[in-house]
């Protein structure tokens, strides 16, 4: 069964705000059996641009991946980041 994956570019401008968030989004993970496969780390941009930080979280099938975006748990951290930064997310489905 394939894995859904939740993929967001993100570029921060409010650090301590950014703090509460990976808090609070790191216990909605955990709450949706989410595995972090990356999480910020090296990166360079070989076409195109992107965000200062690239995060991707793998879910046991994209209907929990969504399950997770829309979740209670997790809004509660998007309200946290709230003009904290940029933030650019897909849910995708894939192996």
């Amino acid at each position: 069964m394939p894995f859904g994956y939740i993929i967001a570019n993100v570029h921060t401008t409010r650090p301590e705000q950014m703090a509460e968030y990976r808090r609070w989004s790191t216990e909605a993970v955990a709450a949706h059996d989410g595995e972090f496969i990356a999480r910020g780390g090296q990166q360079q941009v070989l076409e195109g641009t992107a965000h200062e930080r690239t995060v991707i979280i793998r879910f046991p099938s994209y209907a929990a991946a969504r399950a997770f975006y829309d979740s209670a748990e997790y809004r509660k951290a998007r309200q946290a980041r709230e003009g904290a930064g940029v933030f650019n997310m897909i849910c995708v489905e894939g192996l």
